[in-house]
């Protein structure tokens, strides 16, 4: 604790000039705040907004029936204990199956039921589709698309993201309003600007670490919105913050909130554009 204190105040120390406006960063949910709920599960989603979160991320999948499912691995092995593999099984199959905590395995549908009675969220659905042929990424990239969007609240933010550009192309391709963001897992630089532009995306998600200011301001310039992970923690996000970043996400999600709330008055939790 003594340390995140001491870089607090190195952190304040290098950020007078912009501590002397509000800043605004979206702060959200990865998988739900995966290091303090049961990640991707209905209880997570419920958990964290009760505590205050607005934004969160997820990651999406298909049956070999055709079903969304919110789930962020191949296998259910890591958190259910069952080496199933998502893309294999069917609704009905994944219905039995529990998480290691007591959870029920979370269908898309029953996420965006729950989603579309809470206004004003900011919502990041992963497209997991990098084995997909093209057939089938067409068939997943449509019912994302119409189920998310269906009851999607008048002041919500969705975003389509994926480190799979194909799966960002085809969304474009088949919903060209669509709000797509390229993620790589590389810091920010001229390549990956690039890259998003021409995917069509005016947003992009990259590394946090070799990342540089001066970058995400290159960035701004060329009209893209930046989103910086990993955000594991406390340290993560005011790396992020300080390097101007636009949304952070952040596997502890209310810890941060509450931290920033007490410590740096002058960040705002939530940004929509």
């Amino acid at each position: 604790m003594k340390r995140v204190i001491c870089l607090v105040f190195a952190v304040m120390a290098c950020m007078v000039a912009m501590a002397q406006q509000v800043r605004e960063v979206q702060h959200f949910a990865h998988r739900g705040s995966r290091y303090e709920f049961d990640e991707n599960t209905l209880s997570a989603f419920q958990g964290t907004y009760e505590k205050g979160i607005r934004g969160y991320e997820t990651d999406i999948r298909m049956t070999k029936d055709g079903e969304l499912v919110v789930n962020h691995d191949a296998s259910l092995k890591r958190t259910a204990g069952v080496d199933i593999v998502v893309e294999q099984a069917t609704r009905k199959e994944l219905k039995k199956v529990k998480s290691l905590k007591g959870n029920p395995v979370l269908f898309l549908d029953e996420l965006c039921k729950w989603l579309s009675k809470r206004d004003g969220l900011y919502v990041e659905f992963e497209m997991k589709s990098n084995d997909y042929t093209e057939e089938q990424l067409k068939v997943y990239c449509d019912k994302l698309y119409k189920m998310a969007m269906d009851k999607k609240p008048a002041n919500s933010t969705y975003l389509f993201t994926s480190f799979d550009q194909r799966a960002l192309r085809t969304m474009k391709q088949l919903h060209p309003d669509a709000d797509i963001m390229y993620i790589i897992g590389k810091p920010v630089s001229d390549e990956n600007i690039k890259t998003a532009l021409e995917l069509g995306s005016k947003r992009l998600a990259c590394n946090m670490n070799g990342t540089s200011r001066a970058m995400v301001q290159k960035a701004h310039k060329a009209g893209l919105i930046v989103s910086l992970w990993p955000g594991g923690g406390i340290e993560d996000f005011q790396l992020g913050v300080a390097l101007g970043a636009d949304a952070l996400c952040c596997d502890k999600a209310v810890e941060v909130m509450e931290f920033a709330k007490k410590y740096m008055p002058w960040v705002k939790l939530e940004k929509h554009k």
